[in-house]
């Protein structure tokens, strides 16, 4: 009996010890701790706006950012320190694949589902949480659903095939997805979208007005781009009248607006943009706060390399990593168009003092819609948001979904006159109108897409246009302002590289086809 009561006091005091050994981590927090106050709800959802793909619009001085891979691939895009960058070489030479840019794929690939991870984990949780009034957590989950919505967007207009996730991780188990046909990723993005835009209880404002948080006019824009892109290839689903309902959404509110120029050029709207982060255009930016997070070197890529050794910037180096190619230039009328005049979306020259003496730089054509004076001269620190989306864009999709679903109406016709009455500003509106007037569908449609490629230049949006279209802008220096359309499949690129089918997609890293042996590769690569 005092053998088994020392047994029995042994394996109690054993027990007792588990007990005080079992400890509440401080430092991080389960899930189900998580979730336990509103402002966890807030913060799960405003880590997305930092993660990701809105992460790819802020570059870096010599690479460049992600968002102009596909600048280029298509050629019309170069980068000064190309030397050292190989995602430039490779997609300029046409000799991407999955194994040497492998690193730079898994980059992009990584950051998407780390945001999609935190966008699944937040719709799941955020109806839960304590606290929380209706439309909080309607608010909430539209933002969420947004971002996954814009992640998937890129992911799927890069990759083609996806794995679709939609499920939180709370296990080891199903790791190893497949790929999702293209068609569903889209389906899914679209039913984030308009669950965002029907039933998020979003304010439909500029950013700028709405606190910088996503809107419905930032979902319905996103939604609406996404209607134009699976209309074309490759998903070929005629879904041009429900880009236009989106589209209209925006447009009909009334609450924006294109800006407007000034008395002088150096007070155009462009110039308005390039300094100016509260406008009534912008429907989605990412915002910047040098003191927190700053966009770190985008005023530096506005000179090329040799203007390092002129000393007078705050930045250590520039680079010209997004320099437009002569055949990109050549897409705006040179007496006609604004956008394409000195300072206005682009520069060549810089006159500042040294000492008593005025001293003028000449330069290769470089952006100046990223030039930020305070950065560039003072601080050495860029506060400039980026904007992604802006009401010029919107009354693009408009004007060409419009006119391929109704026709060409007056009203398609006006979005684009809009745009381009602002460029054209020696040009009177009422002259534009009346040579858009009697255009059939085919040729009208056209004229959208050279507004994109004027208008977005400096957005990113021409690889995605190439995809969508399959038809790659064609210019001619003695005819400056006229584009012509060649099958992108067969096209030479000014680097003298043929595109072929397997290109408008990009491949799939091998490091991530080695760590989920379900993934196959693009075709071609």
């Amino acid at each position: 009996m005092k053998k088994l009561l020392i047994l029995m006091m042994a394996l109690g005091f054993l027990a007792s010890c588990d007990d005080f050994l079992e400890e509440e981590p401080r430092s991080e927090m389960s899930v189900d701790q998580f979730f336990s106050y509103p402002s966890h709800a807030y913060n799960a959802v405003n880590v997305l706006y930092r993660t990701g793909a809105p992460t790819f619009y802020s570059t870096g001085v010599y690479g460049g950012s992600r968002a102009m891979l596909g600048g280029y691939i298509s050629g019309l895009f170069d980068n000064d320190y190309k030397g050292q960058e190989v995602h430039v070489q490779h997609s300029q030479n046409l000799t991407l694949n999955g194994d040497n840019l492998a690193g730079y794929f898994d980059g992009a690939w990584d950051a998407c589902y780390l945001a999609i991870s935190r966008a699944n984990l937040a719709v799941a949780n955020i109806a839960e949480t304590p606290d929380l009034t209706d439309s909080e957590i309607k608010q909430l989950e539209a933002e969420a659903r947004f971002f996954r919505a814009f992640n998937y967007y890129y992911l799927v207009k890069t990759f083609g095939d996806v794995p679709l996730i939609l499920d939180a991780y709370n296990s080891l188990d199903n790791l190893y997805v497949e790929r999702t046909p293209v068609a569903q990723v889209y389906n899914q993005i679209i039913d984030d979208l308009k669950y965002a835009v029907d039933q998020g209880g979003l304010d439909n404002l500029p950013m700028p007005a709405n606190d910088f948080r996503v809107s419905k006019a930032t979902a319905a824009t996103l939604l609406a781009d996404v209607y134009l892109n699976i209309s074309g290839y490759p998903v070929q689903n005629n879904s041009y009248a429900e880009a236009a309902t989106a589209a209209r959404q925006v447009i009909n509110s009334g609450n924006f607006s294109l800006i407007a120029h000034g008395a002088t050029e150096s007070e155009s709207a462009y110039n308005v943009m390039r300094l100016s982060d509260v406008e009534d255009e912008y429907i989605y930016s990412i915002e910047y706060d040098a003191s927190i997070s700053e966009n770190y070197w985008q005023p530096a890529i506005c000179y090329p390399n040799s203007a390092t050794a002129w000393g007078i910037f705050k930045y250590s180096i520039t680079n010209n990593a997004y320099k437009p190619m002569p055949e990109l230039l050549w897409i705006y009328d040179d007496e006609k168009d604004l956008r394409i005049q000195e300072k206005q979306f682009f520069h060549s020259s810089l006159t500042y003092m040294d000492g008593d003496e005025e001293v003028t730089k000449t330069f290769e054509i470089s952006p100046y819609l990223w030039h930020n004076d305070e950065a560039l001269f003072e601080t050495g620190k860029n506060n400039k948001d980026m904007v992604v989306y802006r009401y010029a864009e919107v009354l693009l999709i408009a004007a060409e979904a419009i006119a391929q679903s109704e026709g060409v109406t007056s009203e398609a016709i006006g979005y684009l006159a809009d745009v381009r009455a602002r460029a054209y500003w020696q040009t009177d509106r009422s002259d534009i109108v009346a040579e858009l007037t009697g255009l059939s569908v085919d040729e009208f449609v056209k004229e959208v897409w050279k507004e994109r490629l004027r208008e977005l230049s400096l957005e990113y949006r021409i690889w995605a246009d190439i995809q969508r279209t399959h038809m790659f802008p064609v210019t001619n220096e003695a005819n400056k302002g006229e584009v012509t359309f060649d099958n992108v499949v067969g096209h030479t690129t000014v680097w003298g590289k043929s595109l072929a089918e397997k290109h408008l997609l990009f491949p799939i890293s091998e490091n991530e086809r080695q760590r989920n042996p379900n993934l196959t590769q693009n075709s071609g690569y």
